[in-house]
């Protein structure tokens, strides 16, 4: 009786009320069939980003959705919170201070006084600047109550700008999708051509309750 080659493997099955029979497959076919039967069995893990610091504005539903639509080259770092409102005052000139070591991209998020949250992810940190910066990578979000997610639109690259008197993401014909006064009390949300989006909040102009930025590393 010829050997059968090392490269095939013998199946056999036998089910009730059936006649047994003999398979024969390659070893390859058979890590195949394997790989597909473990991934099957196998649960996906909806894994919660981790944070290394408390946050007052977000809530575990909002950093599970939020994480999911960060670009994969964070997400496999944990959050630190570098600037929040609660802790070191309202001052935009704090922020780009508090963001000035950071060498990541950051997470904006604001809650303004009638309890919506919404922001933008930013491919770079915040810093004062003559020109716009960023990436495609940036948006802007909403939860209203459910997760919005403005990406890039392509029109323009009006991403970023910092002043030393305000901070504003988005724009095209004078619009910005997100706007932040020197004090980091008051903004406005409006459609821009960056993004196409909807204003963030309900009435455009908000007053600030709370502001938090995170990095990742």
């Amino acid at each position: 009786m010829r050997a059968m080659p090392v490269n095939f493997k013998i199946l056999y099955f036998a089910k009730h009320r059936a006649e047994p029979y003999v398979e024969i497959i390659t070893v390859t076919e058979a890590k195949r069939r394997q790989s597909l039967c473990s991934s099957e069995e196998e649960e996906p893990e909806d894994l919660l980003p981790i944070l290394r610091d408390h946050s007052e504005l977000l809530e575990e539903a909002h950093i599970q959705r939020l994480g999911s639509h960060l670009p994969a080259r964070v997400q496999v770092y944990p959050w630190r919170l570098v600037y929040s409102t609660a802790v070191h005052g309202t001052s935009l000139k704090t922020l780009y201070r508090n963001l000035g070591h950071v060498d990541s991209p950051v997470l904006l998020v604001i809650k303004d006084m009638d309890g919506q949250v919404f922001g933008a992810f930013s491919s770079h940190p915040f810093r004062v600047s003559r020109h716009c910066y960023g990436t495609g990578e940036t948006f802007l979000f909403s939860f209203s109550p459910e997760l919005e997610v403005f990406r890039w639109s392509g029109k323009n690259s009006y991403f970023v700008r910092g002043h030393t008197d305000s901070l504003q993401m988005g724009g095209g014909g004078g619009l910005f999708g997100l706007w932040l006064d020197a004090g980091l009390s008051r903004g406005c949300s409006l459609a821009c051509d960056t993004f196409h989006n909807q204003p963030l909040c309900a009435k455009g102009d908000f007053t600030i309750q709370d502001l938090e930025v995170w990095a990742f590393h």
